[in-house]
């Protein structure tokens, strides 16, 4: 892996009074830490519950009851004994991270924090110092028989915990509550082989694998869940929406990039661990210690700045669509301020815990006591009181970068870096007959006619359609296709394209939003799960959606529909999610790109697609498997962020988007496009690395560990690892061969004439206050 020359700012904490003595805050001030812990972004006040010390008397008698307290480990010794437990002071976590329930709630939540660090430090002593990976899989695989009505009897502590908990917190909350509590278990605990892999083979993970595997197996989607069961319950249909998934995924990210900053000490040079973002970053960028710990916090800083605009921007639009009732308002309320409860009193115990790096970080102010000014917006404020308000800490950085792109800034042609790619271009026969097929489908459906927004000559020609030739890219990703399956995978190409196309010209320009949203909800009438016939088509785009449903879903039966249409409107939701960004003139936060990528590029609805064809023989548990989501994750980023790289210039310069890899990558590091692109390529290639050993040796073990697969299963999973070596070859040959990101083809489909892809460009330059830095980067080209 290439090491990266960046110029990344290392603010360097001072090292302050560490405070008052706090139980549990015994790190010795002779013990030399990794590195100086940086300035925490931390927007919410952390306040501690009343009945912590009732739940400290609690919490260890429990444990002493469970046997977490006579556990032995193989070596010799406890893994835990009184002591220990006292220091690492769960209850003191607890009665900060939810600070205003009653007595008996915290000591329930105190209960299963304490089992869950227990089950993690008792899972370490057994299986990860000895590798034991057989050993493992029995132990979680019987450990998971206990979230149920009727479990075996209890053989160790981890156990006996689970049984106690499970009957004391199920029976108060709903059936789709118990079933995601369950999943997210079930993955903090399965999810901990991936760990324990990654210590066998001596592998530290790529940081989006990083990202998306800490989320599972790190807990922190559990403590949500034990969110819900403190403060309000979500409701069941708003679970799975993206702005509740995405506040969700942004808390559990923070809380674990939080922990590695805090755990790097104990876990990286104590205890031999691979699995921490610090050693992530400090690995795939070649930096110190220092700077992949400053990047970790832009990047925590980053996640709750993602966190609170969801919550602002995208959550009470939510409400408003499902029209959910007050109570149910006031449900979700609750929910958003106890993920923020978590997240501030999280920060305080980590600042306190024995169990964590920490010299310097817990403030001179007693625990629970809030000095300075009060009333109506000062409890931000008053955190702070007594620590100097650094840039870090006010999360400064991270908002100025966000906010601060030019639209069409020129850039210029972005050479390519060097690509890894193992896998060779095969092209169908029947590529003349698509070619021929898909412009006069494209001519039939309107794609070069006059619309709505774009009434000056339409949004494309019959040049450019030629040029961007969708029938050679179907050819290569499905090279094995009949005449007629072929001919769909082109139009389906040729209509994502122009909606991609579409969306901003004639709703972002303008910044409209609702429009956007009254066309995607039009688009949904064009793909019914029965018989019901649409309503008559009105454009190119209903026209198009009208027929390729028709062609594809109706051999489909009703499940196969269902999964297809979520992943066509989980596309058509990305791009209102793009739209929206636009309106903001916001960069992308770089997780949420990455995750999102794969729906703006229409990866997941290939993916559904391929996995609607083999639903009658594949299990469909199997895909939910690490092996298989990673596998057809990283082909997707592959794909999405290769036709990031070549279309830089397109996008940046000539659309004035803000959706790009390469952009988001150059504001979040602040380095140049070259250094953007290069780490992009080293994404890409980290990737392509992953999706190799993945589909050469863990699929065939998953294969192997699961014998009530047929033959046909087998062939079918084989295939679809085959399907996502070509797409990816073949994305990469079409991008290469293709006229749509050419020097060519730019200057003369925005020089010849105007196009309402760019906004206008004035004729004179602004003048007055503050506009100077705006006329400098104004672009010098005559409109269009």
């Amino acid at each position: 892996m290439r090491e990266h020359t960046l110029s990344v700012r290392v603010v360097t904490a001072s090292r302050r009074n560490p405070g008052p003595v706090v139980p549990g805050s015994d790190w010795g001030a002779e013990t030399m830490q990794a590195f100086n812990l940086p300035d925490f972004y931390m927007p919410y006040p952390a306040r501690l519950n009343p009945h912590m010390e009732r739940s400290r008397e609690h919490s260890m008698a429990w444990a002493r009851e469970m046997g977490m307290l006579d556990a032995a480990k193989p070596g010799g010794g406890l893994v835990w004994d009184e002591p220990a437990l006292a220091r690492m002071d769960y209850a003191l976590m607890c009665g900060y991270t939810h600070p205003d329930c009653d007595g008996p709630t915290l000591d329930l939540i105190t209960d299963w924090y304490v089992w869950v660090f227990f089950f993690d430090d008792h899972f370490l002593e057994e299986f990860k110092h000895s590798r034991d990976l057989v050993g493992a899989r029995a132990y979680l695989d019987r450990l998971e028989l206990f979230m149920s009505d009727d479990p075996p009897e209890v053989s160790n502590p981890a156990e006996a915990g689970l049984k106690d908990l499970w009957a004391r917190t199920v029976p108060a909350m709903s059936g789709d509550w118990r079933r995601r509590f369950v999943v997210s278990t079930h993955n903090l605990m399965v999810e901990s082989m991936w760990e324990l892999e990654n210590i066998d083979r001596g592998r530290i993970a790529n940081p989006i694998e990083y990202v998306q595997m800490r989320r599972r197996v790190g807990g922190a989607p559990w403590s949500a869940n034990l969110v819900e069961y403190v403060a309000a319950e979500i409701p069941a249909v708003l679970a799975a929406e993206r702005p509740i998934t995405v506040l969700t995924d942004t808390f559990s990210d923070a809380v674990h990039l939080r922990n590695d900053l805090f755990s790097y000490q104990r876990e990286v040079q104590e205890e031999g661990e691979n699995s921490n973002a610090v050693l992530v970053f400090e690995k795939f960028f070649g930096c110190s210690t220092q700077e992949a710990a400053e990047l970790v916090n832009d990047l925590l800083t980053s996640r709750l700045q993602q966190f609170e605009n969801t919550a602002l921007t995208e959550v009470p639009g939510l409400l408003v669509r499902h029209g959910i009732m007050p109570d149910e308002q006031v449900a979700v309320a609750a929910y958003v301020k106890g993920l923020q409860d978590w997240q501030s009193g999280g920060h305080e115990w980590h600042a306190r815990s024995s169990r964590y790096m920490n010299e310097g970080v817990v403030s001179e102010t007693p625990a629970g006591v809030l000095p300075g000014p009060t009333g109506l917006g000062t409890d931000g404020l008053r955190q702070l009181v007594g620590q100097p308000l650094t840039p870090g800490r006010l999360g400064l950085r991270g908002r100025v970068r966000q906010y601060s792109h030019v639209p069409f800034r020129v850039v210029g042609h972005l050479p390519l870096p060097d690509l890894h790619m193992p896998y060779r271009v095969r092209t169908s026969p029947h590529l003349e007959d698509a070619r021929r097929h898909g412009v006069a489908w494209a001519r039939e459906m309107g794609f070069f006619d006059s619309a709505p927004g774009v009434e000056i000559g339409g949004l494309w020609d019959e040049r450019r359609f030629l040029g961007f030739d969708f029938a050679h890219c179907a050819a290569m990703i499905h090279a094995d296709a009949t005449p007629e399956q072929l001919d769909v995978s082109t139009d389906w190409l040729a209509w994502g394209t122009y909606a991609d196309d579409y969306y901003p010209v004639v709703f972002g320009a303008v910044r409209d939003l609702a429009g956007a949203r009254f066309c995607n909800e039009r688009l949904t009438q064009f793909m019914p799960i029965d018989d019901s016939p649409a309503p008559d088509p009105v454009g190119a785009l209903e026209r198009g959606l009208h027929d390729l449903w028709r062609r594809t879903a109706g051999p489909m039966n009703r499940e196969s529909r269902l999964l297809f249409r979520e992943a066509v409107e989980k596309t058509l939701a990305a791009w209102e999610w793009e739209l929206a960004n636009q309106a903001q003139n916001r960069i992308p936060d770089p997780i949420d790109y990455v995750e999102m990528r794969r729906s703006t590029f229409g990866s997941e609805l290939t993916s559904a697609l391929a996995r609607t064809t083999s639903m009658d023989v594949v299990p469909q548990d199997i895909h939910q498997t690490r092996t298989l989501r990673e596998l057809e994750t990283a082909a997707m980023d592959y794909g999405a962020f290769t036709n990031d790289l070549f279309s830089y210039q397109k996008e940046i310069e000539y659309e004035g988007e803000a959706h790009n890899l390469v952009l988001v990558v150059e504001h979040f590091l602040d380095v140049d496009r070259h250094a953007a692109r290069d780490v992009v390529a080293d994404l890409m290639n980290a990737r392509m690395r992953q999706f190799e050993y993945l589909a050469d040796h863990e699929l065939p073990a998953l294969l192997d560990s699961r014998p009530d697969l047929t033959p046909e299963a087998r062939a079918a999973l084989i295939q679809r690892a085959d399907d996502l070596k070509e797409w990816m070859s073949g994305i990469l040959e079409w991008h290469l061969r293709c006229d749509r990101y050419t020097q060519t083809e730019l200057e003369r489909r925005h020089t010849t004439r105007p196009t309402p892809a760019r906004l206008p460009v004035p004729s004179h330059r602004p003048t007055g206050l503050g506009t100077s830095a705006l006329r400098a980067h104004l672009p010098v080209r005559t409109p269009g």
